[in-house]
């Protein structure tokens, strides 16, 4: 029997394979398609996502192949600078395409262990008390103990269990491509600069190779989102704003995009779990659907893994859907705000000229933009200290730093006491005593996902909290 079978080798399922591998389960991933698309639709890591890679070791593959941006505009493309101060050691956004991303997720996960099936398609699914049936469209079936759904916002696993994905269907929908042009520089600045005085879903970048990235409002809703816009709507919808269509040609690929905001009413049912795009889906606005499928997989990864390894304390993998379901709410909340405040109707541009000048406080700069990275993310682990429930940044140790220590998705004390002992718990919890000033509490107990479990110094209360999120001690 596998022990979880993934289906979708989106950046979500890869990203959670590889998770589970670093604890040895055993993990098959399923896609449908038979080779990796070559489109990418999302352009970049945020913050938190950033960090993820970074606590796992991941972060220098990606670095050299991405671009550091240090701009704002992400909040409905409203025109204010980056924040100085961010409460990160990686204040910025990597500029990476999607397919990028998935080709260096999936090069880690098979590196780890993890089996990429592609060219299988899965049209059913059966569970009992002991584990999954999954079946395949062309007869074959495999049993898993877990089965988790990446398979995106159509998900077949999400039918399956017959969950409910209530919200709203696209209103406006967006035509979003890469092709060549042949209109100069010039030209396309200048005309991009009107028409983005009213129009903000409208623009051309360019990706450095001879193509542009070319987005533009489509003339309504197609009855078939699964059927890919041709150049020529391109051509006309780009009259229709810009007086032209700037000579595009030599198309990669065509891609249309809705408005339309979904959530799974349940993330878990019994053995099987879904995650990114299966989960929730919103419009792109602010580049967070990636990354929040990405930060789904780290939050339930180790998680899985311990309920295959047997420690796994009593409703454990319930706090997947507890500490993940309100974050994606957020999200689709924050998207819908976004998509009112980009419309060109009177009313939303007038919130949004009001909202522009309360961007202008530093304060709300910084609290929208940590919003949209992921920072200000904060589980409901009970009251407590202020870092409760939050997720520690990269902070300087007296030898290295903090994720340096944290790549093999265990759970870590950092103590500066040196007082403390994880003795019962040392096959999960890794003990750091530092006595660097960086970490201005006596000690923190972080979680595999680097969110902090316990702040304090009485050993008592330690021993009393180890087992809420590791499990029974290995030994009296």
């Amino acid at each position: 029997m596998i022990d979880v079978i993934v289906v979708g080798s989106g950046p979500t399922g890869l990203m959670l394979a590889g998770e589970l591998r670093l604890h040895g389960v055993r993990v098959l991933v399923l896609d449908k398609e038979t080779e990796p698309t070559l489109q990418s639709r999302a352009q970049g890591l945020h913050v938190r996502s950033i960090e993820v890679m970074a606590q796992r070791g991941l972060l220098e593959r990606f670095l050299p192949l991405g671009k550091q941006i240090a701009v704002g505009g992400f909040f409905a493309g409203l025109a204010k600078e980056w924040p100085a101060g961010l409460d990160t050691a990686h204040s910025y956004v990597l500029g990476i395409p999607q397919a990028v991303t998935e080709r260096l997720l999936a090069e880690h996960a098979t590196e780890v262990g993890a089996e990429v099936r592609r060219g299988l398609e899965v049209v059913g699914l059966s569970q009992d008390d002991d584990g999954v049936t999954v079946e395949l469209a062309d007869g074959e079936r495999l049993r898993s103990r877990y089965v988790v759904g990446c398979d995106g916002g159509r998900s077949t696993v999400r039918k399956q269990l017959g969950v409910g994905f209530p919200g709203e269907p696209s209103r406006v929908e967006t035509l979003l491509g890469e092709m060549e042009l042949t209109a100069s520089p010039e030209e396309l600045a200048a005309v991009m600069a009107e028409v983005r005085k009213t129009q903000l879903r409208f623009g051309a970048m360019p990706l450095g190779d001879g193509a542009y990235r070319v987005i533009v409002p489509a003339e309504g809703v197609a009855e078939d989102r699964t059927a890919a816009p041709t150049l020529d709507e391109f051509k006309v919808r780009l009259r229709a704003f810009a007086g032209t269509d700037f000579g595009v040609h030599s198309p990669r690929w065509l891609s249309r995009f809705g408005d339309a905001t979904r959530q799974a009413e349940q993330y878990r049912v019994g053995r099987v779990f879904l995650a990114g795009d299966a989960a929730h889906i919103h419009p792109p606005t602010g580049g967070q659907g990636l990354n929040l499928g990405i930060q789904d997989a780290f939050n339930l990864g180790w998680k899985l893994a311990a309920a295959v390894e047997g420690w796994a304390p009593e409703g454990l993998l319930d706090t997947y859907h507890s500490e993940r379901h309100p974050v994606a709410t957020d999200v689709l909340d924050n998207t819908r705000a976004q998509i009112q405040l980009m419309s060109t109707e009177p009313g939303p541009r007038a919130v949004r000229r009001l909202l522009a000048e309360l961007v202008e406080f530093e304060n709300v700069n910084r609290y929208l933009i940590e919003k949209i990275t992921a920072i200000s993310v904060r589980y409901d682990l009970g009251d407590g200290h202020e870092l409760l429930g939050r997720r520690m940044k990269d902070i300087g140790l007296e030898d290295g730093r903090l994720y340096e220590r944290m790549h093999e998705g265990r759970g870590l004390l950092l103590d500066r006491t040196g007082l403390l002992s994880v003795e019962g718990w040392e096959d999960r919890v890794d003990h750091v005593v530092d006595t660097g000033d960086e970490l201005d509490v006596p000690a923190v107990l972080l979680r595999p996902d680097g969110h902090v479990a316990w702040v304090g110094e009485d050993q008592r209360k330690l021993v009393e909290q180890l087992p809420t999120w590791f499990g029974a001690a290995a030994r009296p």
